[in-house]
């Protein structure tokens, strides 16, 4: 498979390099305008752990890159960064296209399943406008599953491409969502990743700690930027920038007991998905999970790192099937 990643950059499909062009993103999103303000160099920024700056800073995005008009979530569920979630997409993109002769497959045939779809949708939207892939997207929540059909109904572009199914189960992934006749290109998922609340607001502060020592050495750099202004500044960051539902961000044993349910339960559709695949935040978690694989027999195995400026995240990808049979299974020839 193509590498496509260098170290510090998105994908290289990925629209989202550099800076924001705010003045493109104010014209598709007037909403953000209020919103907007320099940073030290005069540059147009946003406050990015003011929650609603973000929110309309998804909006815009959704809204200038992929024409997706109406995207709003409830308040408390979780605001996804678009660039870093589009590189999943991308970087997925290159792995169907090493099962089908080195050609990305596009279009409605391409039948992928997203695990934990939220009340935010990202994937399937982002998906469906990036490379016309229809989806199915699950989760347990039901106001998150409402939530996403209001979405996909109102974006009429890809309103044909995306089902949203309400799972259950809280202990099942594929079984009652994938059906006898149901074939999948892919699954995917961004699984909790926290064992605990607690350990997930832990994280949050580490992240807001680091943002505001980011802050302060940019203000340092330069001198013309008053005392006042930064105590200002600084005052204006809450001290905890917090969105999530509980079982958005953590779950019993974390992220790699997850993962190894989903692994296990996986075999059950083994003739009936190309690629399953999962985000892992913690790289110490990839050798147990390929261990599992091991003892079900399953020799594809891979690892794709991406890149997303100074973090490095990586998501893990399985098959059952050998390279003609994944070909037959994406292309039915």
């Amino acid at each position: 498979m193509k590498n496509n990643l260098q170290k510090g950059l998105l994908h290289s499909r990925n629209v989202h390099q550099g800076r924001y062009d705010f003045h493109a993103l104010i014209k598709a999103c007037p909403e953000i305008t209020t919103k907007v303000i320099k940073n030290p160099k005069g540059q147009l920024t946003i406050n990015f752990s003011d929650a609603e700056s973000v929110l309309l800073l998804n909006k815009a995005l959704l809204a200038h890159f992929y024409q997706i008009y109406f995207w709003q979530i409830p308040a408390g569920y979780l605001c996804p960064p678009i660039p870093g979630r589009v590189d999943y997409i991308h970087y997925l993109a290159d792995l169907l296209a090493t099962s089908n002769k080195g050609t990305i497959p596009k279009g409605n045939k391409v039948k992928a399943l997203d695990i934990g779809c939220g009340a935010n949708c990202i994937y399937p939207l982002l998906g469906a406008r990036s490379y016309g892939w229809s989806f199915v997207g699950a989760d347990i929540d039901a106001l998150a599953v409402n939530t996403a059909k209001l979405l996909v109904t109102s974006n009429k572009n890809i309103s044909k491409k995306i089902a949203i199914k309400h799972q259950k189960s809280a202990t099942q992934f594929f079984s009652s969502i994938i059906k006898p006749n149901d074939n999948f290109a892919f699954t995917m998922c961004n699984p909790p990743f926290h064992s605990s609340m607690t350990a997930a607001s832990e994280g949050s502060l580490r992240k807001q700690k680091n943002l505001n020592k980011n802050l302060n050495k940019n203000l340092d750099k330069n001198k013309t930027v008053s005392k006042h202004l930064l105590s200002n500044h600084i005052k204006s960051i809450p001290e905890l920038n917090f969105s999530g539902q509980e079982h958005e961000l953590s779950c019993d044993g974390g992220e790699l007991e997850f993962v190894k349910r989903m692994v296990t339960e996986s075999v059950l559709f083994k003739s009936q998905v190309c690629w399953f695949t999962c985000l892992l935040s913690k790289k110490e978690n990839i050798k147990p999970i390929k261990q599992l694989l091991a003892t079900q027999r399953v020799s594809n195995v891979k690892v794709i790192e991406m890149s997303q400026g100074h973090k490095v995240s990586r998501f893990i990808a399985w098959s059952y099937m050998n390279e003609a049979e994944q070909t037959t299974h994406l292309t039915g020839q």
